[in-house]
């Protein structure tokens, strides 16, 4: 038996789906809330840390609906009934995820025969996914972004009014003091981050500034704010997986949309970044003749299908000797811009991300050619 479920309808669907957990969950008793609290956040704990299997417990008793009765009842729930696990310690060999198997775990108990059993399993991946989103990420500020074109479905610019919003991430000591105004209209703000990184959702995060200057120590730093943004994504992204009408949650909204926006941005800036000191590299290499023996590139771009750094593997030289030109880099481009424009795998904004660092090659190298 196959359900076509109208994806006009879905948001709807998903939103009373949300509501029903949410009330649900609201009308146990104390004890059960925490217990099952409890179980979701080991649960969600082991999906995070990747491991191969996790147990866990039903609770031994609901509020639920009962076939002819017209007002819900706290059902207990037998102790065979209420021990379960998902997963498997072969999967750390196979590299299967245990959200996917605790997914088909839950699916199951939700079928149970036993409505008592089913609904404490409803409850207990409610309980996961909450904690997911409202405990094991820190919370940012309102932001707003605009795409940088038209081509854009990710919105990763922030608006230019948001430069001078007041954090409140700090104290005085560990800020600075900026002033907008004169006379008696100043108006202080402690700022312990630059304006630009204020406009994101989660400014300690942001490595890069508006003209794509470095603003961390280091460009390990700025990979670990990558990483730290990536990891932010992936839970979100097991959230909804595990239970997909949590993406109706105002809070999970608005944590994928500030740090959706901030991820794309950040992560073409690195690429930007490191192509920049891709062609600084060349050029120091071919003044010292080292470059004669042949040149591969691989050329960093940030897929923001994937949400990650990948590479597009170029070569202007075949390994020999053959003596460097710049003329060689420009056909290696050129070459390779025309691969990316007939590329079905690339979306209308990561092509146009990857076009743009293969323009930076071109130009950089054209003057000298």
């Amino acid at each position: 038996m196959s359900i076509n479920i109208n994806q006009n309808h879905l948001p709807v669907y998903l939103t009373e789906e949300y509501e029903r957990q949410q009330e649900l969950f609201s009308v146990q008793p104390a004890i059960i809330q925490r217990f099952l609290e409890a179980q979701g956040k080991q649960i969600a704990g082991a999906i995070i840390e990747g491991d191969s299997q996790i147990r866990f417990n039903l609770p031994d008793r609901v509020v639920s609906t009962l076939e002819n009765v017209d007002r819900p009842a706290l059902v207990t729930i037998p102790q065979y009934q209420r021990n379960h696990s998902a997963g498997h310690f072969i999967n750390r060999f196979t590299k299967i995820e245990l959200y996917k198997e605790l997914r088909n775990t839950f699916n199951s108990l939700d079928q149970s025969p036993d409505r008592a059993v089913s609904v404490a399993a409803g409850l207990l991946r409610h309980s996961t996914v909450i904690h997911m989103v409202y405990n094991m990420l820190p919370a940012g500020r309102g932001v707003i972004y605009r795409p940088a074109n038209k081509e854009e479905t990710i919105a990763s610019i922030p608006a230019s009014d948001q430069m001078n919003i007041q954090s409140a991430l700090t104290a005085a000591s560990d800020a600075i003091i900026e002033e907008n105004g004169t006379g008696a209209e100043v108006a202080k703000a402690l700022v312990p981050f630059v304006p630009y990184a204020r406009a994101f959702y989660l400014p300690q995060w942001v490595a890069f500034g508006e003209k794509g200057e470095l603003l961390v120590k280091s460009l390990e730093e700025a990979d670990a704010h990558i990483r730290s943004m990536q990891r932010f994504m992936e839970v979100l992204f097991k959230a909804v997986a595990l239970a997909p009408y949590i993406s109706t949650d105002p809070e999970y909204s608005k944590k994928r949309y500030g740090m959706l926006g901030q991820l794309v941005n950040q992560g073409r800036a690195l690429a930007i970044y490191q192509t920049q000191d891709i062609i600084t590299q060349i050029k120091k290499r071919a003044k010292t003749g080292s470059l004669n023996r042949g040149l591969s590139l691989s050329l960093p771009y940030f897929d923001d299908q994937d949400l990650r750094i990948n590479e597009s593997n170029i070569e202007v030289i075949p390994a020999g000797r053959i003596m460097f030109v710049p003329a060689f880099v420009i056909r290696a481009v050129r070459q390779e811009a025309m691969k990316v424009s007939q590329d079905t795998r690339f979306n209308p904004s990561t092509r146009k991300h990857l076009m743009y660092l293969l323009n930076l090659l071109e130009n950089a190298f054209e003057s000298e050619s």
